[in-house]
């Protein structure tokens, strides 16, 4: 880490920081931050409500995580904005379980291209990976859907989950359609099968931990349907 501080980092750092920079990295007291990624698991309790990061991270390639604590917020905002009195915790706790499940469109969207993006660009040595890697560039530079899908979908703008379910596996067959050209051999064959197999290993189990139901499903969710507490 020092080391890419120094040959990397340093030359950046505007004239004015360099030697304080310099000095900090000598010192060798260098701290990182682990990547986590939580699930947002309800837990209704009345009084209280968590936002952010407290109840729902995801990896920060993406840079997602106020886009969705913002769509949390205003979410939150319209489902009070009909109450005039917030004294009886208990029937407010009930009423803001619908919250759970609406905010699912747009926190699954991106949690889940968080995650599936990382695990695709991390550092490994599988060329099933490697493949993917590069699928996912070229699909990219298609444009059209191709470019401004994926975009739409990185920024929050189409919080639907299946579309994200497509333009993945879509990137998995652009992928496999490549290996195929000029000439399918039985190892581009079999690389092609570890590629679709590779991408269902890194994406499923990010939409089990999401919920099915709730990610693609949410009107048959029973909190969907909560209306305001009458008083």
């Amino acid at each position: 880490m020092g080391k890419y501080l120094k040959s990397v980092v340093a030359p950046q750092i505007p004239p004015q920081l360099h030697n304080a920079f310099m000095a900090a990295v000598e010192e060798g007291n260098i701290r990182t931050m682990q990547n986590k990624s939580m699930a947002a698991n309800p837990v209704p309790t009345p009084g209280a409500i968590l936002l952010g990061d407290a109840f729902n991270m995801r990896h920060p390639l993406t840079g997602g995580g106020m886009t969705v604590a913002l769509s949390d917020i205003v979410l939150l905002r319209n489902l009070l904005r009909p109450l005039r009195d917030l004294s009886d915790a208990t029937a407010l706790c009930n009423y803001l379980e619908a919250f759970y499940t609406l905010r699912k469109p747009v926190s699954s969207t991106i949690n889940t291209l968080a995650g599936a993006l990382y695990k695709v660009f991390c550092a490994s040595p599988d060329p099933a990976k490697q493949e993917m890697r590069e699928a996912c560039f070229d699909y990219l530079s298609l444009g059209g859907i191709c470019s401004y899908g994926p975009v739409s979908l990185l920024s929050g703008l189409n919080p639907r989950p299946l579309h994200l379910f497509l333009h993945f596996f879509a990137v998995a067959i652009y992928g496999v359609g490549r290996l195929m050209l000029p000439f399918p051999s039985p190892q581009r064959m079999w690389l092609g099968a570890r590629l679709i197999l590779s991408a269902s290993s890194i994406i499923f189990p990010i939409i089990k931990g999401e919920g099915v139901r709730q990610m693609f499903f949410p009107a048959t969710v029973p909190a969907f349907y909560r209306s305001p507490p009458l008083h």
